[in-house]
């Protein structure tokens, strides 16, 4: 019992890592379970309603490229600086 409580600590914090490494990570996954829904909403014949929740998947998918572009340029601007000093 006491081992399955130290894995799930474990896990949990490798996933806030990952989330604070990788801010784009939310919208990215946002996307997809948008992208989903609507895809189901298609199946089930509302159409319009499912072309409005892929535009904000797509909203969501822009934004987050372009957290994980400004990140990059964050991130190598700070390697470059830790390089030269």
């Amino acid at each position: 019992m006491i081992m399955v409580g130290c894995k799930s600590v474990f896990l949990l914090t490798k996933i806030k890592k990952f989330f604070r490494e990788n801010p784009a990570a939310f919208f990215g996954l946002g996307f997809l379970g948008l992208l989903l829904v609507s895809a189901n909403l298609t199946i089930q014949g509302s159409s319009l309603l499912a072309d409005t929740v892929a535009i904000y998947a797509y909203f969501s998918l822009v934004i987050g490229v372009f957290l994980q572009f400004i990140h990059l340029i964050w991130y190598e601007r700070r390697q470059y600086k830790k390089d030269d000093g």
